[in-house]
Protein backbone atom coordinates (compact mmCIF):
# COMPACT_ATOMS: atom_id res chain seq x y z
CA UNK A 1 0.00 0.00 0.00
CA UNK A 2 1.29 3.45 -0.93
CA UNK A 3 0.21 7.02 -0.28
CA UNK A 4 -0.93 8.50 -3.59
CA UNK A 5 -2.33 11.88 -2.53
CA UNK A 6 -2.69 14.18 0.47
CA UNK A 7 -5.40 16.84 0.68
CA UNK A 8 -6.16 19.54 3.21
CA UNK A 9 -9.52 21.16 3.91
CA UNK A 10 -10.07 24.31 5.94
CA UNK A 11 -13.23 24.63 8.03
CA UNK A 12 -14.42 27.21 10.55
CA UNK A 13 -15.85 25.95 13.85
CA UNK A 14 -18.00 28.62 15.55
CA UNK A 15 -18.68 28.25 19.27
CA UNK A 16 -22.12 27.68 20.75
CA UNK A 17 -21.35 30.05 23.61
CA UNK A 18 -19.88 32.69 21.31
CA UNK A 19 -16.45 33.02 22.90
CA UNK A 20 -13.85 30.91 24.68
CA UNK A 21 -11.54 32.96 26.94
CA UNK A 22 -8.50 32.03 28.97
CA UNK A 23 -5.44 33.66 30.57
CA UNK A 24 -3.78 36.90 29.48
CA UNK A 25 -6.98 38.17 27.80
CA UNK A 26 -6.80 35.52 25.08
CA UNK A 27 -10.00 34.42 23.41
CA UNK A 28 -11.32 32.68 20.29
CA UNK A 29 -14.79 33.01 18.77
CA UNK A 30 -14.37 30.89 15.62
CA UNK A 31 -11.82 28.10 15.47
CA UNK A 32 -9.87 27.44 12.27
CA UNK A 33 -9.51 23.68 11.75
CA UNK A 34 -7.60 21.75 9.09
CA UNK A 35 -8.83 18.32 8.02
CA UNK A 36 -6.21 16.15 6.30
CA UNK A 37 -7.09 13.34 3.90
CA UNK A 38 -4.45 10.72 3.07
CA UNK A 39 -5.35 8.69 -0.05
CA UNK A 40 -3.83 5.34 -1.04
CA UNK A 41 -3.52 3.14 -4.09
CA UNK A 42 -5.74 0.59 -2.32
CA UNK A 43 -8.70 2.95 -2.41
CA UNK A 44 -8.63 3.29 1.38
CA UNK A 45 -8.40 6.87 2.65
CA UNK A 46 -7.75 8.13 6.17
CA UNK A 47 -8.61 11.37 7.91
CA UNK A 48 -7.12 13.50 10.65
CA UNK A 49 -7.78 16.96 12.04
CA UNK A 50 -5.69 19.68 13.70
CA UNK A 51 -7.11 22.81 15.31
CA UNK A 52 -4.70 25.05 17.25
CA UNK A 53 -6.14 27.15 20.08
CA UNK A 54 -5.45 30.44 18.33
CA UNK A 55 -1.85 31.56 17.91
CA UNK A 56 -1.04 32.61 21.49
CA UNK A 57 -1.53 29.33 23.33
CA UNK A 58 1.25 27.05 22.03
CA UNK A 59 3.90 27.51 19.31
CA UNK A 60 1.27 26.68 16.68
CA UNK A 61 -1.29 28.47 14.55
CA UNK A 62 -3.96 27.47 12.07
CA UNK A 63 -2.30 28.69 8.88
CA UNK A 64 0.90 26.99 10.02
CA UNK A 65 -0.78 23.59 9.81
CA UNK A 66 -1.45 24.10 6.12
CA UNK A 67 1.84 25.75 5.22
CA UNK A 68 3.75 23.04 7.08
CA UNK A 69 1.75 20.37 5.33
CA UNK A 70 2.86 21.79 1.98
CA UNK A 71 6.46 21.19 3.11
CA UNK A 72 6.07 17.57 4.15
CA UNK A 73 3.22 16.15 2.02
CA UNK A 74 5.10 15.89 -1.31
CA UNK A 75 7.81 13.87 0.42
CA UNK A 76 5.35 11.33 1.81
CA UNK A 77 3.93 10.25 -1.54
CA UNK A 78 4.86 6.62 -2.21
CA UNK A 79 5.33 5.71 1.46
CA UNK A 80 3.28 3.00 3.18
CA UNK A 81 0.87 4.69 5.63
CA UNK A 82 0.80 1.57 7.82
CA UNK A 83 4.50 1.97 8.70
CA UNK A 84 3.74 4.56 11.35
CA UNK A 85 7.15 4.80 13.00
CA UNK A 86 8.87 4.98 9.62
CA UNK A 87 6.41 7.64 8.50
CA UNK A 88 6.98 9.75 11.60
CA UNK A 89 10.74 9.57 11.19
CA UNK A 90 10.27 10.66 7.58
CA UNK A 91 8.17 13.66 8.62
CA UNK A 92 10.78 14.63 11.21
CA UNK A 93 13.52 14.37 8.60
CA UNK A 94 11.81 16.72 6.15
CA UNK A 95 10.51 19.26 8.71
CA UNK A 96 12.32 19.90 11.98
CA UNK A 97 9.96 20.49 14.90
CA UNK A 98 6.40 21.69 14.31
CA UNK A 99 4.79 18.52 15.71
CA UNK A 100 1.27 19.91 15.34
CA UNK A 101 1.75 20.05 11.55
CA UNK A 102 2.42 16.31 11.50
CA UNK A 103 -0.35 15.28 13.88
CA UNK A 104 -3.25 15.14 11.42
CA UNK A 105 -1.17 13.13 8.92
CA UNK A 106 -0.24 10.65 11.65
CA UNK A 107 -3.86 10.32 12.77
CA UNK A 108 -5.06 9.85 9.17
CA UNK A 109 -2.58 6.99 8.81
CA UNK A 110 -3.88 5.36 12.01
CA UNK A 111 -7.34 5.65 10.46
CA UNK A 112 -6.06 3.81 7.38
CA UNK A 113 -4.30 1.20 9.51
CA UNK A 114 -7.52 0.46 11.36
CA UNK A 115 -9.53 0.19 8.15
CA UNK A 116 -6.98 -2.21 6.64
CA UNK A 117 -6.95 -4.32 9.82
CA UNK A 118 -10.74 -4.18 10.13
CA UNK A 119 -10.34 -2.92 13.70
CA UNK A 120 -11.16 0.30 15.56
CA UNK A 121 -8.14 2.41 16.42
CA UNK A 122 -8.61 1.86 20.15
CA UNK A 123 -7.87 -1.84 19.64
CA UNK A 124 -4.66 -1.00 17.82
CA UNK A 125 -3.72 1.32 20.71
CA UNK A 126 -3.97 -1.48 23.24
CA UNK A 127 -7.62 -2.49 23.45
CA UNK A 128 -10.79 -1.19 25.10
CA UNK A 129 -9.60 -0.66 28.66
CA UNK A 130 -12.84 1.25 29.37
CA UNK A 131 -16.36 1.07 27.99
CA UNK A 132 -16.53 4.86 28.05
CA UNK A 133 -14.60 7.79 29.49
CA UNK A 134 -15.45 10.64 31.84
CA UNK A 135 -15.36 14.16 30.40
CA UNK A 136 -14.51 17.51 31.88
CA UNK A 137 -16.04 20.85 30.98
CA UNK A 138 -13.89 23.94 30.54
CA UNK A 139 -15.45 27.07 32.04
CA UNK A 140 -14.42 30.05 29.96
CA UNK A 141 -12.91 32.97 31.87
CA UNK A 142 -15.34 35.68 32.93
CA UNK A 143 -16.50 37.29 36.18
CA UNK A 144 -16.20 34.97 39.22
CA UNK A 145 -19.93 34.75 39.95
CA UNK A 146 -20.76 34.05 36.30
CA UNK A 147 -18.21 31.23 36.16
CA UNK A 148 -19.57 29.67 39.35
CA UNK A 149 -23.11 29.92 37.98
CA UNK A 150 -22.15 27.88 34.92
CA UNK A 151 -21.33 24.83 37.05
CA UNK A 152 -25.01 23.96 37.57
CA UNK A 153 -25.78 24.13 33.85
CA UNK A 154 -22.86 21.92 32.93
CA UNK A 155 -23.73 19.47 35.70
CA UNK A 156 -27.20 19.16 34.14
CA UNK A 157 -25.39 17.98 30.98
CA UNK A 158 -23.74 15.20 33.00
CA UNK A 159 -20.34 16.70 33.75
CA UNK A 160 -18.75 16.14 37.16
CA UNK A 161 -15.31 17.57 36.34
CA UNK A 162 -15.00 21.32 35.93
CA UNK A 163 -11.94 23.21 34.69
CA UNK A 164 -11.94 26.90 35.60
CA UNK A 165 -10.01 29.19 33.29
CA UNK A 166 -8.03 31.37 35.67
CA UNK A 167 -4.58 32.92 35.12
CA UNK A 168 -5.70 36.53 35.44
CA UNK A 169 -5.55 38.92 38.39
CA UNK A 170 -4.65 36.89 41.47
CA UNK A 171 -7.37 38.35 43.72
CA UNK A 172 -10.03 37.72 41.08
CA UNK A 173 -8.76 34.19 40.51
CA UNK A 174 -8.93 33.43 44.22
CA UNK A 175 -12.56 34.56 44.17
CA UNK A 176 -13.23 32.46 41.05
CA UNK A 177 -11.90 29.35 42.76
CA UNK A 178 -13.73 29.96 46.05
CA UNK A 179 -17.10 30.64 44.44
CA UNK A 180 -16.85 27.66 42.11
CA UNK A 181 -15.78 25.41 44.99
CA UNK A 182 -19.04 26.23 46.78
CA UNK A 183 -20.91 24.72 43.82
CA UNK A 184 -19.09 21.37 44.02
CA UNK A 185 -20.91 18.25 45.15
CA UNK A 186 -19.56 14.99 46.48
CA UNK A 187 -17.64 13.28 43.67
CA UNK A 188 -17.12 16.48 41.65
CA UNK A 189 -13.62 17.57 40.68
CA UNK A 190 -12.53 21.21 40.36
CA UNK A 191 -9.42 22.23 38.41
CA UNK A 192 -8.05 25.78 38.35
CA UNK A 193 -6.21 26.08 35.04
CA UNK A 194 -4.01 29.17 34.77
CA UNK A 195 -2.77 28.31 31.26
CA UNK A 196 0.68 29.79 32.11
CA UNK A 197 -0.94 33.09 33.15
CA UNK A 198 0.58 33.68 36.59
CA UNK A 199 4.02 34.89 37.57
CA UNK A 200 5.59 32.96 40.42
CA UNK A 201 4.58 35.48 43.07
CA UNK A 202 0.98 35.48 41.82
CA UNK A 203 0.94 31.68 41.80
CA UNK A 204 2.36 31.66 45.33
CA UNK A 205 -0.44 33.96 46.53
CA UNK A 206 -3.18 31.94 44.89
CA UNK A 207 -2.09 28.49 46.07
CA UNK A 208 -1.64 29.81 49.62
CA UNK A 209 -5.05 31.47 49.59
CA UNK A 210 -6.93 28.37 48.39
CA UNK A 211 -4.95 25.77 50.32
CA UNK A 212 -8.06 24.81 52.28
CA UNK A 213 -10.05 24.00 49.11
CA UNK A 214 -10.24 20.68 47.26
CA UNK A 215 -8.91 21.97 43.94
CA UNK A 216 -6.28 20.93 41.42
CA UNK A 217 -3.79 23.60 40.29
CA UNK A 218 -2.97 23.39 36.59
CA UNK A 219 -0.06 24.95 34.65
CA UNK A 220 0.32 28.08 36.81
CA UNK A 221 3.37 29.63 35.12
CA UNK A 222 4.95 29.82 31.64
CA UNK A 223 8.04 27.67 32.20
CA UNK A 224 8.61 24.22 33.62
CA UNK A 225 11.04 25.64 36.19
CA UNK A 226 8.56 28.24 37.45
CA UNK A 227 5.84 25.59 37.72
CA UNK A 228 8.19 23.36 39.69
CA UNK A 229 8.76 26.17 42.21
CA UNK A 230 4.99 26.51 42.64
CA UNK A 231 4.58 22.74 42.90
CA UNK A 232 7.00 22.71 45.84
CA UNK A 233 5.08 25.48 47.58
CA UNK A 234 1.73 23.69 47.74
CA UNK A 235 0.24 20.39 48.84
CA UNK A 236 -2.64 20.74 46.38
CA UNK A 237 -2.73 18.20 43.51
CA UNK A 238 -0.83 19.56 40.53
CA UNK A 239 -1.34 19.29 36.77
CA UNK A 240 1.13 20.15 34.01
CA UNK A 241 0.00 20.78 30.45
CA UNK A 242 1.68 23.27 28.12
CA UNK A 243 5.25 22.47 29.20
CA UNK A 244 4.84 18.71 28.71
CA UNK A 245 5.53 18.82 24.99
CA UNK A 246 7.32 15.53 24.41
CA UNK A 247 8.95 12.46 25.88
CA UNK A 248 11.97 14.42 27.14
CA UNK A 249 10.02 16.88 29.28
CA UNK A 250 7.71 14.10 30.45
CA UNK A 251 10.63 11.97 31.67
CA UNK A 252 12.22 14.94 33.44
CA UNK A 253 8.94 15.85 35.13
CA UNK A 254 8.38 12.27 36.31
CA UNK A 255 11.93 12.07 37.69
CA UNK A 256 11.54 15.38 39.55
CA UNK A 257 8.04 14.69 40.86
CA UNK A 258 6.79 17.81 39.11
CA UNK A 259 3.10 16.86 38.86
CA UNK A 260 0.38 14.44 39.82
CA UNK A 261 -1.46 14.55 36.47
CA UNK A 262 -0.61 15.69 32.94
CA UNK A 263 -2.72 16.93 30.06
CA UNK A 264 -1.77 14.88 27.03
CA UNK A 265 -2.74 16.86 23.94
CA UNK A 266 -2.48 14.74 20.81
CA UNK A 267 -1.51 17.44 18.29
CA UNK A 268 0.90 19.10 20.73
CA UNK A 269 3.09 15.98 20.70
CA UNK A 270 2.70 15.16 17.00
CA UNK A 271 -0.18 12.69 16.74
CA UNK A 272 -1.30 9.33 18.09
CA UNK A 273 2.03 7.56 17.59
CA UNK A 274 3.86 9.74 20.10
CA UNK A 275 0.80 10.28 22.30
CA UNK A 276 0.53 6.50 22.70
CA UNK A 277 4.19 6.31 23.74
CA UNK A 278 3.73 9.09 26.30
CA UNK A 279 0.50 7.49 27.52
CA UNK A 280 2.29 4.20 28.11
CA UNK A 281 5.15 5.93 29.96
CA UNK A 282 2.60 7.66 32.20
CA UNK A 283 0.80 4.40 32.94
CA UNK A 284 4.09 2.70 33.77
CA UNK A 285 5.02 5.64 36.02
CA UNK A 286 1.67 5.98 37.80
CA UNK A 287 0.74 9.34 36.26
CA UNK A 288 -2.94 9.84 35.31
CA UNK A 289 -3.77 11.92 32.25
CA UNK A 290 -6.39 14.19 30.82
CA UNK A 291 -6.42 12.94 27.24
CA UNK A 292 -7.40 15.67 24.81
CA UNK A 293 -6.13 18.10 22.19
CA UNK A 294 -5.77 21.83 21.64
CA UNK A 295 -9.25 22.07 20.05
CA UNK A 296 -11.18 20.59 17.15
CA UNK A 297 -14.39 19.09 15.86
CA UNK A 298 -15.72 15.61 15.23
CA UNK A 299 -12.48 14.04 13.95
CA UNK A 300 -10.38 15.36 16.83
CA UNK A 301 -13.05 14.21 19.30
CA UNK A 302 -13.05 10.71 17.79
CA UNK A 303 -9.24 10.58 18.00
CA UNK A 304 -9.32 11.60 21.67
CA UNK A 305 -11.97 8.98 22.38
CA UNK A 306 -9.92 6.15 20.89
CA UNK A 307 -6.79 7.01 22.88
CA UNK A 308 -8.78 7.57 26.07
CA UNK A 309 -10.82 4.38 25.71
CA UNK A 310 -7.63 2.35 25.36
CA UNK A 311 -6.23 3.87 28.58
CA UNK A 312 -6.92 2.17 31.94
CA UNK A 313 -9.62 4.06 33.85
CA UNK A 314 -7.42 4.77 36.87
CA UNK A 315 -4.96 6.59 34.61
CA UNK A 316 -7.57 8.42 32.53
CA UNK A 317 -8.25 11.46 34.71
CA UNK A 318 -10.62 12.86 32.09
CA UNK A 319 -11.08 13.56 28.39
CA UNK A 320 -12.74 16.21 26.22
CA UNK A 321 -15.71 16.23 23.84
CA UNK A 322 -14.74 19.25 21.75
CA UNK A 323 -17.47 18.59 19.21
CA UNK A 324 -20.08 19.55 21.82
CA UNK A 325 -18.63 23.07 22.11
CA UNK A 326 -19.16 23.95 18.45
CA UNK A 327 -22.11 24.57 16.15
CA UNK A 328 -20.86 22.69 13.08
CA UNK A 329 -20.65 18.96 12.38
CA UNK A 330 -17.81 17.98 10.04
CA UNK A 331 -18.13 14.18 10.15
CA UNK A 332 -20.61 11.41 10.84
CA UNK A 333 -19.93 8.64 13.33
CA UNK A 334 -18.15 10.84 15.90
CA UNK A 335 -18.70 10.30 19.63
CA UNK A 336 -21.56 12.08 21.35
CA UNK A 337 -21.64 12.94 25.02
CA UNK A 338 -24.05 10.85 27.12
CA UNK A 339 -24.41 11.85 30.78
CA UNK A 340 -20.95 13.37 30.95
CA UNK A 341 -19.20 10.48 29.21
CA UNK A 342 -18.32 9.41 25.69
CA UNK A 343 -16.99 6.32 23.98
CA UNK A 344 -14.99 5.58 20.86
CA UNK A 345 -16.68 4.03 17.80
CA UNK A 346 -16.24 0.30 17.24
CA UNK A 347 -16.14 0.62 13.44
CA UNK A 348 -12.77 0.12 11.70
CA UNK A 349 -10.34 3.03 11.90
CA UNK A 350 -11.59 6.16 13.63
CA UNK A 351 -15.15 5.22 12.72
CA UNK A 352 -15.95 8.60 11.15
CA UNK A 353 -16.76 9.81 7.65
CA UNK A 354 -16.12 13.46 6.73
CA UNK A 355 -19.00 15.62 5.52
CA UNK A 356 -17.45 16.92 2.32
CA UNK A 357 -20.36 19.24 1.63
CA UNK A 358 -19.31 21.03 4.83
CA UNK A 359 -15.56 20.83 4.19
CA UNK A 360 -15.82 22.08 0.61
CA UNK A 361 -12.98 21.86 -1.87
CA UNK A 362 -9.40 21.16 -0.76
CA UNK A 363 -7.30 24.23 -0.03
CA UNK A 364 -4.16 22.16 -0.66
CA UNK A 365 -3.47 18.89 -2.43
CA UNK A 366 -0.55 16.94 -3.78
CA UNK A 367 -0.58 13.71 -5.78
Amino acid sequence: MKITAIRAYQVDLPLKEGRYSWSNDNFVEVFDATVVEVATDAGINGYGECCPLGSAYLPSYAAGVRSGLAEIAPKLIGHDPRDLDVLNRRMDAVLRGHPYVKAAVDVACWDIFGKVAGLPVHRLLGGPAQDDVKLYRAISQEAPAAMAARVAGYRDEGYTKFQLKVGGDADTDIERIRLAAKEMRRGDILVADANTGWTMHEAARVVAAVNDIDVYIEQPCPSYEECLVTRRRTSLPFVLDEVIDGVGTLMRAIAEGAMDVINLKISKVGGLTRARLMRDICVASGIPMTIEDTWGGDIVTATIAHLARSTPEEFCFSATDFNSYGTRDIATGAPSRVNGRMTAPDEPGLGIEPLFDVLGDPVYQVG
